[in-house]
């Protein structure tokens, strides 16, 4: 009894609610508008609906698809089928074009069927409450949720055309298995864009939305079909479909081809999340509020960025990026193939010095989505890898020294990696056969704090006043310096500049303007003098020196090799006409390496990938 009351206090409420508004307009005008009150209490200038994000190679190809709860690619109304936009007409509100947003006959039909089973079996609902349900509302199906679906489509169509609010629709519907919308819909269950798809197809998929649970394709294929004939049989009863073609739509076989989501080379996108983030906070002013020493500060300029980048997400955004996929698989193999199976790992970077892009980053031999990527958030010594940097270049930069200068290589404390004492001996030498007093002696002669300030134009995360000493001029710093940061510093021996290298080229919404760009210039920090010097140095070390096994023909080549305290880390950087490529092997729990030293791995990998680079 109680249910047969409701349906019919709810029969008259509706009516009356209308008869109030227009009944005390010209009083309330007086006061204040009822349209200024909707417009204040619900706000519907636009809707925004969440969709995918991509991010692409350098060639063009998508290499993973973002999505931030509902799987949707948004179409216009112009790309999708003229077909499907009647066949929802004709099954789900054949007075769309005519009605203000409610269908007071569907609603009556609704309630008598829903009185007579004492259950909400219908809901009468048109297209634009349909929408209102899936934008702003739950499925609940409760009175109170019915009454605000009926303001909130009233609203819609005050803001709203016709061709927009079906252009919606279609983009905001669910179709089951987390596919929101026509175009993610086809893609999922069809691999296929919506504009390829047949009418017996489309028919299909009109099929889901009504219930996607009884009509998941995945789970009740029969029941869709089923239900897809009946869409069709009713389009014919309308006069919007032939009986011939019906007939032939209803045989065509429905064959499902399931698409999967892109997700291809996990380390390089673990980066590009991270830089986008970077890039956001930089272009949106955040960067000195991340950076404050206050934490209050810090937590809402997080919490303000996250929100920012999930909303950007959210919009549809493509993230082109300079990764070069071959390189990447090769990179890939080589590291895999010189470190074989045993818990030494290694990470790469491989940076186009020229354009300043991160063409490649591998941040482990079997790395895997979401877990610790070396390459940039492993921080480990440097070894001598770091000598080019603070020590040698700095030297030459204050003294303008000659590579043929003479230094002492007699035994220090710390002693060269040999344990030899060596005499006088040239930088060229010193330099090429990595010996350790040389270096400590020009470190000491250029000034610690000199030394360093070269150093700190390179914002190495992680290196402070604590590491300004001896100990640092052969590697010894407190945390060290990941492998990303410090080939980034290498490119600045090609033209004596350096500027961060970038994942991301740029940020596009789906009209393709340009949302996010970095715009940063190169600083520079050597002179041309320094830069030849130290391009020969390291060219010598691959000629005569450490590096031997790095040489190869070709326009330019020439890096450096590093090893930290009992073999624990192994690095080598190095710098071709193009590239500037860095290795680091090593085990995550730092231990002795001796076992594979002799066969540098690190210097072999190196080669393949500079080989293959140019």
């Amino acid at each position: 009894m109680r249910t047969y009351l409701g349906y019919i206090t709810i029969s008259l409420l509706i009516p009356v609610l209308i008869l109030f508004i227009f009944l005390s307009y010209q009083e309330w005008s007086l006061a204040q508008s009822p349209y200024h009150v909707l417009d204040e209490r619900i706000p519907i200038e636009s809707i925004e609906l969440a969709q995918d994000s991509y991010i692409k190679a350098a060639n063009g190809k998508v290499i993973s698809e973002i999505s931030t709860g509902e799987k949707r690619t948004y179409l216009k109304l112009e790309d999708i089928p003229l077909f499907l936009e009647n066949l929802f007409i004709v099954t789900e509100d054949q007075k769309f074009y005519d009605h203000a947003g409610v269908d007071l006959s569907g609603i009556s039909r609704a309630l008598l069927i829903n009185s007579q089973n004492k259950t909400i079996e219908q809901g009468g609902s048109t297209i634009t409450q349909q929408l209102a349900r899936n934008v702003y509302l739950s499925h609940d199906r409760t009175y109170n949720r019915k009454l605000s679906e009926l303001i909130y489509a009233y609203q819609i169509e005050r803001k709203k055309s016709k061709p927009e609010i079906m252009e919606l629709y279609l983009n905001a519907i669910y179709f089951s298995n987390g596919a929101y919308g026509i175009e993610a819909a086809s893609q999922y269950y069809f691999s296929k864009a919506t504009e390829e798809l047949s009418k017996a197809e489309l028919a299909f998929l009109a099929a889901i939305p009504n219930n996607p649970e009884n009509y998941n394709p995945l789970k009740h294929f029969d029941e869709t079909k089923k239900r897809q004939e009946r869409l069709l049989k009713q389009m014919v009863a309308e006069g919007d479909l032939e009986q011939a073609e019906y007939e032939k739509l209803i045989k065509s076989t429905i064959k499902l081809d399931l698409s999967t989501p892109v997700d291809l080379y996990p380390d390089y996108v673990a980066y590009v999340h991270q830089e986008l983030k970077n890039l956001v906070a930089s272009s949106e002013g955040l960067d000195k509020s991340l950076q404050s020493p206050e934490v209050a500060i810090r937590k809402k300029a997080e919490a303000e960025l996250d929100k920012k980048v999930k909303k950007l997400l959210n919009s549809g955004v493509t993230i082109h990026t300079a990764l070069d996929t071959k390189l990447q698989s090769q990179s890939k193999t080589a590291l895999q193939s010189k470190i074989g199976v045993n818990d030494i790992e290694g990470a790469l970077v491989v940076i186009q010095h020229h354009t300043h892009e991160l063409v490649s980053l591998i941040g482990g031999k079997d790395y895997k989505k979401n877990s610790f990527n070396r390459a940039y958030q492993s921080y480990r010594q440097p070894g001598s890898a770091i000598k080019p940097l603070l020590d040698y270049a700095p030297y030459l930069e204050e003294t303008d020294a000659d590579t043929n200068q003479l230094v002492s290589g007699a035994s220090y404390c710390p002693k060269n990696y040999s344990g030899d004492s060596y005499g006088m001996v040239t930088l060229r030498t010193a330099f090429a056969q990595s010996y350790n007093t040389p270096a400590i002696r020009i470190f000491e002669k250029t000034g610690v704090e000199t030394s360093f300030k070269y150093l700190d134009a390179f914002d190495f995360k992680k290196v402070s006043k604590k590491d300004h000493h001896t100990s640092s001029a052969i590697g010894g710093f407190e945390y060290g310096m990941s492998p990303l940061e410090l080939t980034n510093a290498y490119t600045s021996f090609n033209e004596g500049n350096y500027q961060p290298a970038r994942a991301i080229i740029k940020v596009t919404d789906q009209e393709g303007k340009v949302l996010y760009k970095w715009k940063e210039r190169p600083k520079e920090i050597w002179s041309q003098s320094t830069v030849a010097k130290m391009r020969q140095l390291l060219h010598e070390t691959i000629i005569s020196g450490t590096a031997r096994k790095a040489y190869f023909p070709t326009e330019y080549v020439g890096g450096k090799t590093g090893t930290t305290n009992d073999v624990k880390d192994m690095w080598f950087v190095g710098l071709t006409a193009n590239y500037t490529t860095g290795v680091w092997i090593g085990r995550d729990k730092p231990s002795n390496l001796q076992s594979i030293y002799s066969h540098t791995p690190h210097v072999l990998i190196w080669k393949d990938i500079s080989q293959t680079a140019e």
